[in-house]
């Protein structure tokens, strides 16, 4: 398993509550544009969408 470097490291902001609850990984060369989950957020303690910032 490839482990997560920082190139490829980015942070995950609940759009409700602003605050950032998540790290991922995204390979920036083949998906150009930001992510955005629905990931549970525990500050909100509720499923919202959360979106990639920098």
């Amino acid at each position: 398993m490839a482990t997560k470097t920082k190139e490829n490291l980015v942070k995950l902001k609940c759009s409700e509550c602003k605050n950032i609850t998540y790290y991922t990984s995204r390979n920036k060369k083949i998906i150009k544009e930001k992510l955005e989950l629905s990931k549970y957020c525990k500050f909100c303690r509720k499923h919202t969408s959360h979106k990639e910032m920098k």
